[in-house]
């Protein structure tokens, strides 16, 4: 808190007097967008009554200091109000904080004989919120840094991406961690900073085959399979290994390209398919499917080539049904009149008995008990 001596302006036919005006907070910092209040007393002879009370805001004008009424000043329209009152409260609101509000303010107040004016001044500092992301492009587990900046000394931050808190502004990166940050004071969570971005890049991640059929899927007709995946950048390159029930000793690449199209399921085969996704960053392959075509009578027929034994699976075949291709994969459900059979790929392993490398063009089966 300050006092400061008021500067006495005589009025004729007056003699001189002492008055003050005392600033709580004479250098104030607060954010655009908020309301700030200049709290101030002050206080004159008590013979005199307070006729006028007003503020004003220093401006340089021609190279001269002048002080212009805020009243005056059309940017202050419907933001300023008076809170004090003419005995010795002069506190001022300023609402809705814009850029230019930024600078010194002065108080005068004039009784019938003296009118006195304050020598010093509440000097108002207008910032707001500015976010700044380390670094902006990361990959997957890479440290991430959130910071945010003021002019004024303010505490307590709070942290949004995407319009929901954020808990901690260092956190190592997950793909679910790209978006939009912003950045803003407890209790003012109104006036947030402008947005930063985070760009989380990782390798293709859940790939996936999924299966779509151009017409009945009946034995024989074409279907479409896609390799599904999540991955930033975009995957750009895609590949496919095929092993078929005659050759199960080795999985080749057969095709390229996201989508396969038009590959037809013949009855008098069964096709492994694994597809493998990649971007700048690396690459992942998919769970195994297997298109198992059936027969008339709904039965598919697999040799356990480790074990040496023949088991069969029965399916029945309704109407709703009729079916000819089933996809053995994670789970069983039936879909669109689709019978679609899933088995877990470790499943797949053990019956088949595989190992896939990666590496390599073409897929090897280890074919030891």
């Amino acid at each position: 808190m300050i006092t400061v001596l008021a500067l006495l302006i005589l009025k004729a036919g007056t003699v001189s007097a002492m008055g003050t005006v005392t600033f709580e907070n004479p250098d104030i910092c607060a954010l655009k967008g908020t309301s700030v209040e200049f709290r101030c007393s002050y206080s004159y002879p008590d013979d005199e009554t307070v006729q006028k009370a007003a503020w004003f805001k220093g401006q340089s004008q021609y190279g001269i200091w002048k002080r212009v009424k805020l009243s005056e000043l059309p940017s202050y329209e419907n933001r300023t109000e008076y809170v004090g009152d003419k005995q010795h409260d002069c506190s001022l609101a300023i609402h809705d904080l814009q850029d230019g509000d930024t600078g010194h303010y002065y108080f005068r107040f004039d009784t019938e004989n003296f009118g006195w004016r304050s020598k010093t001044s509440v000097h108002l500092t207008v910032t707001e919120p500015n976010a700044t992301v380390y670094a902006d492009t990361v990959r997957a587990r890479d440290k991430v840094t959130l910071e945010c900046r003021t002019s004024c000394q303010l505490s307590n931050i709070v942290w949004f991406k995407d319009g929901r808190p954020v808990a901690q502004p260092e956190f190592e990166a997950k793909a679910e961690d790209s978006g939009k940050y912003v950045c803003a004071f407890e209790g003012h969570e109104s006036a947030l900073s402008d947005p930063v971005f985070l760009d989380v890049q990782y390798p293709p991640m859940n790939v996936s085959i999924e299966v779509t059929y151009l017409d009945e899927p009946t034995v024989g007709r074409s279907v479409i399979m896609t390799c599904q995946n999540t991955a930033n950048p975009a995957a750009d390159n895609y590949t496919w290994y095929r092993a078929s029930a005659s050759s199960l000793s080795s999985m080749s690449q057969v095709d390229s390209g996201q989508m396969v199209l038009n590959r037809s399921v013949n009855a008098a085969d069964t096709e492994l398919y694994i597809c493998q996704a990649r971007n700048k960053l690396g690459e992942s392959n998919s769970t195994e499917v297997l298109l198992i075509p059936l027969s008339e009578e709904g039965t598919v027929d697999n040799t356990d080539r480790a074990q040496g034994s023949k088991t069969s699976r029965q399916i029945t075949d309704t109407p709703t049904n009729s079916s000819r291709i089933a996809l053995i994969y994670d789970q069983s459900l039936i879909q669109q009149g689709i019978i679609v059979l899933m088995l877990h790929a470790s499943l797949i392993r053990k019956i088949l008995g595989f190992s896939f490398n990666s590496s390599s063009s073409s897929l090897e089966w280890d074919l030891s008990p």
